[in-house]
């Protein structure tokens, strides 16, 4: 696992192993051999990966089914200063595209059919404006109302549903940036949704 976390990680960045391992003050040998599952890394080893790729050490040791994150509106607190309120939604780590889609949701009768997967290590993070929507991976989708706020793996099927009317949410995807060599698909969030 995080030897596996860690490989796409970095690929996600665009580092080598080389330049990781110098960022991070290891020897190459030591991360080669832990991307390769056969490191046994120390605590401090972790923290220094996690510092170099600018990620809690969680990220590291976390099974990626775990990613899903909520956020109710009820529950955040928003930061006044010089004027105006803000609220943090999320953070959106690595290179690659980075694509924003305000989508309308209409109420449908029946099942709808899950959205197709994008790359591995695709992204979702979804703001609801207005409405109540049923939305996030086909095995286990939330229901959010207006002001909450999910984070989800979009490479794996997923639904949007709006459970009453039309329902208005803002999506940020993030698509890690394919590599030469790979069959990582470039297909872009629109033109899965067509």
């Amino acid at each position: 696992m995080v030897a596996r976390n860690v490989r796409l990680l970095r690929e996600q960045r665009g580092l080598s192993l080389a330049e990781l391992a110098r960022q991070a003050g290891l020897a190459k040998q030591t991360l080669s051999k832990l991307e390769q599952g056969a490191g046994n890394p120390t605590v401090d080893t972790l923290f220094s990966i996690s510092t170099a790729l600018g990620v809690p050490v969680t990220r590291l040791v976390a099974e990626r089914e775990q990613v899903m994150t909520v956020q109710r509106g009820a529950d955040v607190v928003w930061n006044e200063r010089n004027g105006y309120a803000s609220r943090a939604l999320d953070h959106v780590y690595g290179s690659g595209v980075i694509e924003n889609y305000l989508v309308r949701i209409e109420e449908r009768r029946g099942a709808n059919r899950p959205a197709e997967s994008h790359p591995v290590g695709t992204l979702e993070h979804l703001y609801v404006i207005t409405g109540r929507v049923r939305v996030g991976p086909a095995d286990s989708p939330v229901e959010l109302s207006a002001g909450d706020f999910v984070r989800y793996p979009g490479d794996r099927p997923h639904v949007f549903e709006s459970l009453e009317g039309e329902s208005l949410v803002h999506i940020v995807v993030s698509v890690p940036r394919a590599h030469p060599g790979t069959s990582t698909s470039q297909r872009t969030h629109s033109d899965a949704r067509r």
